[in-house]
């Protein structure tokens, strides 16, 4: 097992400021306290232990998606998982995940306006067989979203060496090849 430290802490948060910054303007940045080569060793392994993922991230909103709206959704006992995968495959859905309590699902929803959430929310998910509810609330502002998270500073962790299945070390093979 491999323990996160304040380096590695660091340089996630300068990845999460600048996805696209170089290993050797990291090192600057952390004072030269590590090589330029260190810092590609530590990206490379905390990518491979799951700890942060390396992509672009689409801005919604400057694609013409200026209505954000969480769906909450109840569903038949026993058709969650299938609703939710009908859900995810849908392209103006951002999120989806099973929640306990009051709803099955929680789904977050990317449209142009608020006659678009309507449309979906009864045209596509009201359709689906097996929905029994649904609750829409538009999000007009957002404070902090899932990629301004940032490790806490007092997180001891331990990162277990992590098993790779079949689609994981195709995908390893075809980023590599890029």
């Amino acid at each position: 097992m491999r323990k996160i430290d304040s380096i590695d802490r660091e340089i996630v948060n300068l990845l999460i400021g600048d996805g696209r910054m170089q290993a050797i303007e990291i090192a600057r940045h952390l004072d030269q306290r590590i090589s330029e080569r260190a810092v590609r060793y530590r990206i490379n392994r905390l990518v491979k232990d799951g700890v942060i993922h390396i992509g672009a991230i689409a801005n919604p909103r400057a694609l013409g998606y200026q209505v954000v709206a969480d769906i909450f959704v109840e569903v038949e006992s026993g058709r969650i998982e299938e609703v939710a995968r009908i859900l995810a495959d849908q392209e103006l859905v951002s999120y989806v995940a099973c929640s306990i309590g009051e709803r099955d699902l929680s789904v977050q929803l990317l449209a142009h306006d608020n006659s678009e959430v309507y449309s979906f929310a009864t045209s596509v998910i009201g359709k689906i067989p097996g929905v029994r509810k649904t609750t829409a609330s538009i999000v007009p502002l957002v404070i902090k979203d899932v990629y301004q998270w940032r490790i806490p500073a007092n997180l001891e962790l331990k990162l277990p060496k992590l098993r790779k299945t079949g689609d994981d070390k195709e995908k390893m093979k075809k980023s590599s090849m890029l």
